[in-house]
């Protein structure tokens, strides 16, 4: 299954800027318009973190719907695209929490 994530930073500028930039009542889909799988996510994550071990599936739960991709051709339209890739964002907030909380 496919899912669309996004950068917390891109979602809230992506918000701001339709409070400036946008009037109209039609809806406009925040988003990157890109799609990876769980465990794709979940890889970016593991390197992100630098975690040697392995990554553990339970099957047997239900994958859910096969994608979830925003259409975000109108928020593109206006002139708004996301700063950081997804990657950069784990990395991030990775280091961010290293650097703001005790590992205790």
């Amino acid at each position: 299954a496919y899912r669309e994530f996004m950068f917390v930073g891109d979602a809230a500028d992506a918000l701001v800027f339709l409070m400036r930039k946008y009037n109209e009542s039609e809806i406009i889909n925040v988003g990157t318009g890109n799609d990876l799988t769980i465990s794709q996510l979940a890889n970016m994550v593991k390197t992100a973190i630098n975690f040697k071990g392995k990554i553990k599936w339970d099957t047997t739960k239900p994958d859910g719907i096969p994608r979830k991709l925003l259409d975000v051709t109108k928020l593109h339209k206006l002139g708004w695209r996301p700063k950081t890739s997804l990657e950069q964002g784990i990395k991030n907030e990775y280091e961010w929490y290293l650097q703001n909380y005790d590992n205790r």
